[in-house]
Order: structure tokens, then sequence, then C-alpha cells
């Protein structure tokens, strides 16, 4: 579906499932606010050259009166975008960057749990040997060691300030257990406080202290995240620019998850698109 009336200068480019895992993609423009007029066009697939075929339709004097275009850090969308809007910056949106640093912190508590457990589990067949009933260590808050690490998932994807008596407690106690977590966490918090600067040459200072600081703090969890945002480097500091995120296509792609739900899936493809056409186009 293409609504080539409905463009704007800021757009939004994302996909989502709608059934049996079959993702579309979706451009939306900005000023519609999840109203009518916020649907732009909707494709069936994630290729870049399926989405530049269906969005090259539009007459290209429109195309070049849009500004702006935030997406994930998918580079598919990147090409997608560059193909059809020439005039347009490219906006990482600043969830998905720090998403990807809190998934290499998390991967590194996972990891850290799962050694725990192993442990517990040679303690527990050590003791049975013996004839003995094992009983891990509890901390003051009566977590074991397995469970502190399991309880900390909510913990370390806050900011401090965020946190409630209980889990300042736990995480004193995990950090006391696991130093390097604690690294890991301010490490990410160092990150999140990139995107405060209000200047973008000041960003660009502190995120690149950033990406150098972590070859330094030796936690291959964040290697990975470093390079990505490293090659995105100049779409995540456009962010800047107008301070753009992506929310508006995350909350369009909320609304189709709750038609979706509301329906027990998606059985009729053709109604259910029908349907985002009459309230959204």
């Amino acid at each position: 579906m293409l609504f080539s009336k409905n463009i704007g200068k800021h757009l939004s480019l994302d996909e989502t499932s709608l059934s049996k895992g079959e993702l579309y993609t979706y451009l939306t423009n900005k000023k519609g606010k999840g109203r009518k007029g916020t649907l732009v066009a909707c494709i069936k697939g994630t290729k870049a050259s399926e989405i530049s075929d269906v969005i090259t339709r539009i007459p290209l004097e429109q195309r070049l009166k849009v500004e702006e275009v935030t997406i994930d850090m998918a580079r598919n969308m990147e090409a997608a975008v560059s193909a059809c809007f020439a005039n347009a910056n490219i906006v990482t949106d600043r969830f998905h960057v720090v998403k990807l640093v809190l998934d290499g912190l998390q991967h590194l508590r996972i990891k850290l749990r799962w050694k725990a457990i192993e442990s517990e589990n040679e303690n527990i067949k050590e003791a049975k040997e013996k004839g003995e009933r094992f009983k891990p260590q509890e901390f003051k808050n009566g977590d074991t060691l397995k469970q502190l690490l399991a309880r900390s998932r909510y913990i370390l994807a806050k900011k401090e300030k965020d946190w409630t008596e209980n889990q300042s407690i736990r995480a004193a106690i995990l950090y006391e257990q696991y130093p390097k977590l604690k690294e890991a966490y301010d490490h990410c918090m160092k990150l999140r406080n990139v995107y405060e600067n209000e200047s973008k040459s000041k960003a660009e200072k502190h995120l690149n202290q950033w990406i150098e600081s972590t070859s330094e703090l030796k936690i291959e969890e964040f290697y990975t995240a470093a390079n990505s945002i490293n090659y995105n480097r100049e779409n995540i500091l456009n962010f800047f620019n107008n301070r753009s995120t992506n929310a508006s296509a995350e909350s369009f792609n909320s609304k189709i998850k709750l038609f979706r739900a509301n329906l027990r899936g998606v059985t009729d493809v053709e109604f259910f698109l029908f349907r985002l056409y009459k309230l959204f186009a």
C-alpha cells in the first residue's frame, strides 16, 4: 500500500510482523501522530530493494522535500532510505543504540548466572556423595547467588536514581560479588549520558571517548556493540540535530500488535491491511 499524499518532512521507517512471523515494513509520517495521515507506505518484506521499489513510486519532487528519516540500526533500512530520500538525514534511534549496549551487559550477567548454576550443581553432587544436604549461601537480603543474578535483570536496565530501596541493597551485594558487573553497568550509563548533551560537538567527543574506553575496559561483551556504534556514528550523532527518535514508529507498531492480539492472530491479511488503510491512511 502506498499513500503519497501522506508524506512529510520527518518520517520513520520500521518493520513489524502481522502473522506467522511474516514481516511488513512501514513508512510513517511523524506529523500524523498515529492517526489518519500517518501511514505513507506498507510493504511486504524487509529487503532494501523491495522497500525502494515501492517508495520510489512517490514522485521525486515530493521525496526531495523529506529532511529526516529515523530508523533502527538495520543496514537494509539505511540502504533503502539512502536510495529513496537523497536530501534526508538518517537518524539512528537512541533506544536501539542504548539497548545494544544493555544487551551486552545482560549477556555478561547471564554468563555469570550459568557459572553460578554450574557451581551449585557441582556442590550438590559433592554433598550427595558425602551423604550430606547442600544448603546454598544466602546473602543478607535472602538471595542465593543464582537468585541474586536472576533478580538483578531489571536493576541493570535502570538508572541508579530509579532503584527502590530493596533494589539498591541487591545491587550493592551484586557489585560486591562481581566488581566486573559494576564496571560494565557504569560503562552502559556513560553511553546513556552521551544523550544528555545539548550540542552535537560535545556528544561526538563523549561518544568517541566511550568507544575508545571500551577496548581499555576489556569486557568482550561490549566489543561488538562498540564496533556497531562506531560504524553508525554519523547516523547516531544526527540525533542531536533535532533530537528525533523512532518513538512514533514504535507506537504505530504497538497499535498493530494490539489489533493482532485482539483478533488472536491475523487470518485475513487483506482485511487487516484494509483496516490499517481506513484508520491510518
